[in-house]
């Protein structure tokens, strides 16, 4: 139980998280391991006043060629709405990578250590018939049974508009999960 409340701490505080305070050694997060072949998600944005806006499913399917991962998410809200991105990760020489897709404001710069990944970038999100530009900072833990618990601030001119929680489990293709 102390595990779990521990968790809830490090998560509700990512605003500030520096990877080398939250990171475990144990397992090792590497996303084009991780996210090669088939996964999937689910997960929901909870607006800054704690109401829950959006749910969605999230099936995935990584390439990694050895330079790039190439991951494509495709989504499906709970209003009916689908959604497809996809995003080529390039890891870099210092070990940490850069990701684009579309929606993309630039180039998302991430880094990884031990168990954790943290993923920024600014991103053209549809808000009704709108769209807004806004800044995500995007955590993610691999945890010992597999599973990837991902929160992500969502803000716009320095306020958080909201938090996207996910959490993601790879699909049987008899590989490990856990690095």
């Amino acid at each position: 139980m102390s595990l779990m409340v521990g968790l809830a701490l490090v998560l509700a505080g990512c605003g500030g998280m520096k990877i080398d305070d939250v990171s475990r050694p144990d397992p090792v997060f590497r996303i084009e391991d991780y996210f090669q072949g088939k996964s999937a998600a689910t997960g929901m944005f909870v607006d800054r006043f704690g109401k829950v806006r959006r749910q969605f499913v999230v099936d995935l399917d990584g390439v990694w060629d050895g330079q790039r991962l190439t991951l494509t998410e495709d989504f499906r809200y709970d209003d009916g709405e689908t959604e497809r991105r996809v995003w080529v990760f390039a890891r870099q020489p210092d070990g940490s990578y850069e990701g684009r897709a579309d929606g993309v404001i630039g180039t998302g710069r991430a880094q990884a250590r031990g168990n954790a990944f943290n993923l920024r970038y600014r991103f053209s999100l549809k808000v009704g018939e709108d769209r807004w530009e806004v800044d995500f900072d995007d955590w993610m833990f691999l945890q010992p049974d597999g599973v990837v618990l991902n929160r992500a601030s969502v803000t716009k001119f320095g306020f958080e508009i909201g938090t996207v929680i996910v959490s993601f489990r790879r699909l049987n293709d008899g590989r490990p999960a856990a690095g």
